[in-house]
């Protein structure tokens, strides 16, 4: 899928491949929980349910939640380091990526499904605003052995759905870093993005 697809899939369809850890075995749960909730404001982090990895790589539950919020660990299958955390309420809507995914349907095949069964009212997508937090960096910009972020860039989102421009008022295409706009305007999964543009982490703060 050319957009909400695109970023979804950074987010949370995962490709469940294990050439990443193929001749090692993955964090611990515990680390991986560490790195997963990264994304949210500190405050929020203990209390947010955690979805990880187990030894077959297998995506499980590693910690229940105690509030709103479900953070998704690295995924062990790609190149790159990327944890997301998002409203409880998008988990219908992200689970059901990881599935079409999994069963190898095109960004445009699972974008198709999920908009029809939305309509047909077999997908819960909400109609209120809902949070999505993220960080992706180098496989390398999370230390795990130490728990330390060392670079990865930000991305805040707000999903809200069918919103448009006239809705709105908001441009529909990015114009500057840190500056909100919205992307895909009249889905079911419209969201604003905010891009600040400075990576976060011990490295970034020396450079």
């Amino acid at each position: 899928m050319k957009k909400i697809i695109a970023f979804s899939g950074l987010v949370v369809l995962l490709v469940f491949s294990c050439k990443a850890w193929a001749n090692e075995d993955p964090p611990s749960a515990e680390q991986q929980i560490e790195a997963a909730v990264t994304p949210l404001p500190e405050s929020m982090q203990q209390e947010a349910k955690v979805l990880g990895y187990n030894d077959e790589l297998e995506l499980i539950t590693l910690r229940e939640g105690e509030n709103d919020m479900i953070c998704l660990a690295d995924d062990p299958g790609d190149d790159r380091f990327h944890v997301a955390c998002y409203f409880e309420k998008l988990e219908p809507f992200m689970k059901r990526g990881r599935e079409l995914r999994r069963e190898g349907k095109s960004g445009d095949e699972i974008e198709e499904i999920r908009r029809s069964e939305i309509e047909a009212g077999d997908l819960p997508m909400p109609e209120q605003p809902m949070a999505l937090y993220q960080l992706t960096g180098e496989k390398d910009g999370y230390e795990y052995s130490t728990s330390t972020l060392r670079k990865a860039n930000p991305l805040y989102v707000i999903y809200v759905p069918y919103a448009t421009r006239e809705s709105t008022g908001m441009k529909t295409s990015p114009f500057g870093e840190g500056k909100p706009w919205l992307m895909d305007p009249g889905e079911p999964w419209a969201h604003i993005m905010v891009s600040p543009g400075t990576p976060l982490g011990e490295e970034s703060e020396t450079e």
